[in-house]
């Protein structure tokens, strides 16, 4: 299976991952990846790596390094390049695309009817779907723009966001025992680890919950819990599909971070969303929380701190809430 809490922390680029698997392929590599948080781990730490005697240049494989490659990279790999090859996307050494880039536009070619039929500026489009990078994250990075663009076959973005933004993206799965729904896109980018474990994903839009009233009453029947970034918005995103399903006689569970020491202050890059210090609990329905959501909240608040919801592998965050 393939592990979603590794991608999160190794931060590797398509040339890291190319260099790693000519070590399983071959034994050794001659390409240039030391100082890398992560390599120096597999070096130093786990000893599956270990530069040449002799010539500091060559890494060699060494006798564990097979069987870990197989479990937490070699599946990548593979899914990496078949998607590349498919896609006729350039992947060569040179090409540094960081690992959750390649994530996302996987994600972008599974979903790319919808992306197209709800096309909005590049700027929304790079915040939405490239969360936390920024909206100018395409401006920088024209290797990814134009990836982007080969892939929806568009030449450009349109000028204005459409009057009525509706995205709905699922992570089906054969026999699933349950749903979680997601306030970001991220965890549906790598839907492995749900599919394995019989969950499945839903994303509708993070503000435009009405797509919900269009979801039919038998996808509802399954335990449906709620996955969100712990601030203001995230939060008050819950309540309003927490209304939305009582109308339709079913509810959600929050879930809560299994880490909740792991906060950023609110003013963080590219984060907008704010506590409000003049109403109690920042003006959240209250009925909506337990005791133990009311701790954290207020907490948080009185901090100025928020969790992302990526700060925590699905499975950890699931495992966490006994579900």
């Amino acid at each position: 299976m393939m592990n979603k809490d590794h991608i999160h922390n190794r931060k590797l680029t398509w040339r890291h991952i190319k260099a790693l698997n000519e070590l399983y392929m071959k034994g050794k590599t001659r390409s240039k990846i030391r100082g890398h948080q992560y390599i120096d781990y597999l070096i130093h730490r786990k000893k599956f790596i270990k530069p040449q005697t002799g010539n500091l240049n060559v890494l060699e494989a060494q006798k564990d390094y097979a069987s870990f490659f197989e479990d937490h990279l070699l599946p990548y790999f593979q899914q990496y390049l078949s998607f590349f090859e498919h896609q006729q996307i350039e992947h060569d050494a040179r090409r540094p695309y960081p690992e959750d880039d390649i994530l996302t536009l996987m994600f972008i070619a599974k979903n790319n009817e919808t992306l197209k039929s709800e096309l909005t500026t590049q700027r929304t489009f790079s915040t939405k779907i490239f969360k936390g990078k920024g909206s100018k994250y395409l401006e920088k990075q024209e290797s990814v723009r134009k990836a982007v663009c080969k892939i929806l076959d568009i030449r450009d973005f349109p000028e204005k966001d459409p009057k009525n933004l509706q995205w709905r993206f699922v992570v089906d799965c054969l026999n699933p025992y349950c749903v979680v729904l997601c306030e970001n896109v991220n965890f549906l980018k790598d839907p492995w680890p749900a599919k394995a474990n019989n969950i499945e994903l839903w994303y509708v839009g993070g503000n435009n919950t009405r797509i919900i009233n269009d979801i039919p009453d038998e996808k509802l029947r399954l335990p449906i819990y709620y996955s969100c970034d712990w601030d203001y918005h995230g939060l008050k995103i819950y309540s309003d599909i927490k209304a939305i399903l009582h109308k339709k006689k079913t509810d959600i569970s929050l879930l809560m971070p299994p880490n909740t020491t792991d906060r950023l202050p609110v003013d963080s890059p590219d984060h907008n969303s704010f506590w409000n210090h003049k109403k109690p609990l920042s003006g959240l329905e209250t009925s909506d929380f337990k005791p133990e959501h009311f701790q954290l909240i207020e907490e948080l608040i009185s901090k100025d701190q928020w969790i992302e919801e990526e700060a925590s592998g699905l499975l950890e965050i699931l495992t966490k809430n006994n579900v």
